[in-house]
């Protein structure tokens, strides 16, 4: 498209944020907020997300309220904002009196058009009635897939937000989140209480960024190389805890790398020190928790490393998206072992909403069959968000190195058959009861044995059908419902399938079936081995401790102590003398709790 010097769009985004033209789709959202109607925007990380209510408000009569979920990230946004000329402001607790008196001054006299507030905020006392004294023209809620319970990063007080509405009705509202699969999106505009809302979907494709997974063994090996390959280049590595970080970033230090840890646990200061040496090229990599990045501007990311792997899809796919923002190729690394399934595991049975629950594990399971695919991963990435690539992408570590394929497409008519004769309301189970012609009650009780396709897979055993539905659902053949009952759904790319008209690859069943034997005996192999530290271990016998101390009524540490459970993960004991040999542990305890946690630690090993 030419640029059309004389428009106005065109000069505010030149003049006040130096670009001479729009992104994908960037345009035809400004110019829908800015007619007055209410707008979703779910836009990869790196997009261009902000621009997209932060040029509209510069060009309307008013101020542009933005609900922001992090102090880190409204300061950055806002240092960006005023460093090209656009007066926008925060307010947050971090503040004296004597500055939030003075941003309210500037508010007051119309001097300011943006500002930053978090959801807490908004709901804190007199805090809406304040801002009805102000010309609020539009409201952008940042991370907008915060407000739904099937999303990853589910925060109670964004649901409340639909409050906003029903105090400024006449109000544009803007939505915007780069990860949302299809559950969180058909959320967000009911749950804010938006005005039939258009949603304007991008592609989540990056195909800047090389995806890996590796085997979590010799990690250390592994990252000094990748930090050596991109020497003085930016990189973020992601750990699982605090300790991680500190340690691993103490490490490459020792090995002459410019390196900083970052966790929620660091002073302020001191975390304001680490990101903004990173941001400013004074550090070269960052060893942090996830608390690190969200709003981070910059661009010449070379590399992520993911030291353990995360708990969803979303979260991996926000977290790499912060390589590679500049366009220019990038790579992402995710180490991964049975262990870190174990530990999320762990995590998830300590929630107490039993929904929730069962969401954060089918979850887990979809990243976890992304870590063990044979197939594009790039196509199991982009399928989760509905998003169907249907050639291999050439650019993950399964293309360079493809596994044997067969055609697939007869298995998958019968399983996309099954899905369609049963309007769409079976789970992977029943399907597979369907396909094997199994009379089971769950099939009886719906009439499914009456169906055509029921039997029609009969030939190919009940283990070889469940690893090809999986692959089928991670090529994005069709879809999981998380909102109704789990059941799976049928999509454009399925009808293409039926029809004849598209064709299915997928990985022979003892090729898989090959591959996680031997990934479960390195996980296997790991734990036998003498480990200084073993954090998946430590994270299983805590939550033994927690369930005994729960059934005697007492704290943890009556049971045993942090340094015990440290020790004992270490050592891992088999005996009751190895027990014994345990920091803290006496004759006393040996003798209470000696074979709740023996039979503990055996059960991790034969995982």
């Amino acid at each position: 498209m030419e640029i059309n010097k004389e428009n106005l769009l065109y000069q505010k985004l030149k003049t006040n944020f130096g670009y001479n033209s729009f992104r994908a789709q960037q345009e035809e959202i400004i110019e829908h907020i800015l007619k007055g109607k209410d707008t979703v925007v779910l836009m990869p990380t790196g997009g261009g997300k902000s621009i997209c209510f932060q040029l509209p408000s510069l060009m309307l009569d008013g101020l542009t309220l933005v609900i922001s979920p992090l102090i880190a990230l409204m300061k950055d946004q806002v240092q960006s904002l005023n460093g090209n000329g656009i007066p926008a402001a925060f307010l947050n607790s971090s503040q004296t009196a004597e500055s939030v008196h003075q941003i309210k001054g500037q508010l007051e006299r119309g001097e300011i058009k943006l500002l930053y507030v978090s959801p807490e905020k908004i709901f804190s006392q007199n805090f809406l009635s304040y801002l009805a004294l102000l010309k609020i023209k539009l409201i952008a809620i940042d991370e907008a897939h915060c407000v739904s319970s099937w999303g990853h990063h589910f925060r109670p007080e964004y649901q409340r937000l639909n409050i906003l509405k029903k105090h400024f009705p006449a109000t544009t509202m803007v939505a915007l989140t780069a990860t949302a699969d299809k559950a969180v999106r058909s959320d967000i505009g009911e749950l804010l209480g938006m005005k039939a809302p258009k949603t304007f979907l991008s592609s989540f494709d990056r195909p800047n960024l090389s995806l890996a997974v590796l085997p979590g063994q010799k990690k250390w090996e592994q990252i000094i190389r990748i930090v050596h390959k991109y020497d003085k280049k930016s990189g973020i590595i992601y750990c699982s805890s605090r300790k991680a970080t500190e340690t691993l970033s103490a490490k490459l230090k020792a090995k002459g790398v410019k390196a900083a840890c970052y966790h929620a646990g660091m002073m302020t200061k001191l975390k304001d020190k680490a990101q903004d040496a990173f941001i400013q090229g004074e550090i070269d990599v960052i060893c942090a928790t996830v608390a690190f990045g969200m709003g981070i501007d910059k661009p010449d990311i070379r590399y992520v490393i993911h030291h353990n792997m995360p708990g969803n899809l979303e979260s991996y796919y926000q977290e790499i998206g912060r390589a590679g923002r500049d366009g220019l190729a990038s790579e992402t690394i995710l180490f991964y072992s049975y262990r870190d399934v174990q530990t999320h595991l762990g995590f998830a049975s300590e929630i107490k909403n039993k929904e929730y629950r069962k969401i954060k594990i089918a979850k887990l399971m979809r990243m976890r069959d992304f870590a063990e695919a044979q197939i594009c991963r790039r196509k199991i990435l982009l399928s989760y968000f509905s998003e169907t690539l249907e050639e291999d992408c050439g650019n993950c570590d399964v293309c360079r190195n493809p596994p044997k394929f067969t055609d697939g497409t007869i298995h998958a008519q019968m399983a996309l058959s099954a899905i369609a004769r049963t309007n769409e309301q079976v789970g992977m189970s029943i399907l597979v009861d369907i396909l094997k012609g199994f009379n089971t009650s769950g099939v009886r009780e719906k009439g499914y044995q009456q169906i055509k396709t029921f039997g029609a897979g009969k030939g190919t055993t009940t283990l070889a059908w469940q690893l090809y539905l999986q692959q089928l659902l991670q090529l994005g053949a069709m879809e999981l419902d998380y909102k109704d009952s789990y059941n799976l759904k049928l999509n454009d790319f399925s009808r293409k399938i039926l029809s004849g008209t598209a064709n299915v690859k997928l990985v022979p069943y003892d090729i898989i079936k090959e591959r996680q034997e031997e990934q479960k005996k390195a996980a296997k192999k790991i734990v036998q081995e003498p480990q200084e530290n073993n954090p998946s271990l430590y994270e299983h016998l805590r939550l033994l401790r927690k369930e005994i101390a729960d059934k005697i009524g007492k704290p943890a540490f009556v049971v045993f102590g942090n340094a015990s459970l440290m020790d004992m993960s270490s050592k891992a004991p088999e005996t009751i003398e190895q027990f014994l040999d345990v920091n803290g542990v006496g004759k006393h305890k040996a003798k209470k709790y000696g074979s709740a946690f023996l039979n503990a630690i055996k059960e991790f090993k034969n995982q």
